[in-house]
């Protein structure tokens, strides 16, 4: 291969700093040490790949869409929807990601740019069961905070549900808001579910 994945390599070490980067709202329902957005990520790929199928898209687009969906926050930092209110001018992923990209052999960049803008328009399959995939893993991580203790998260948990549009993914959190989240584990020890 002649082009230099040199770029490559600085982006995968940025991109490792998602593995540290907490997501900051939840400190506002008073969980000291959120998840990061990397762990955000993970599920969320893998809901958006299980709502896709459910709605007859294609689950490996709606997974690879919703790992790259938080990407940006390696040069943005997760700015939660209060910090938003205050932030000066919009930042558009697109133009985030354009810069992480700007030296990646073009075939590669131009393949990164289409998959960014494919998930901000919103408009096919995949980008809409990513996107519900991002708000179901909220709510569902809301639910364990609340198990846990937390219950400002009711207020994550009811706004997440309330963005969901796909019907596979209201049905999936219907689902998710009528099983505990330790229900998995009973059911694996042979008990029965709360």
């Amino acid at each position: 291969m002649s082009d230099d994945l040199t770029p490559v390599a600085n982006f995968l070490y940025e991109a490792g700093t998602l593995k540290h980067a907490a997501r900051t709202g939840w400190w506002m329902a008073g969980v000291r040490t959120p998840e990061t957005v990397a762990e955000h990520s993970w599920r969320t790929a893998l809901i958006a790949s299980i709502i896709a199928k459910l709605e007859g898209a294609d689950p490996a687009q709606a997974a690879y869409l919703a790992v790259w969906h938080d990407s940006q926050e390696t040069r943005t930092g997760d700015v939660n929807h209060l910090g938003k209110k205050y932030v000066t001018g919009e930042t558009d992923p697109r133009d985030v990601t354009s810069d992480q990209i700007a030296n990646f052999p073009e075939g590669l960049a131009q393949a990164v740019r289409e998959l960014v803008a494919e998930y901000e328009a919103k408009e096919t399959p995949e980008a809409l069961c990513a996107r519900d995939a991002d708000k179901l893993e909220c709510m569902i991580q809301g639910i364990e905070y609340k198990a846990q203790g937390h219950e400002n998260a009711q207020r994550w948990i009811d706004n997440s549900r309330g963005r969901i549009v796909t019907k596979s993914g209201q049905a999936l959190a219907d689902a998710v808001l009528a099983t505990g989240s330790l229900d998995w584990l009973r059911t694996a020890l042979g008990e029965k579910p709360s």
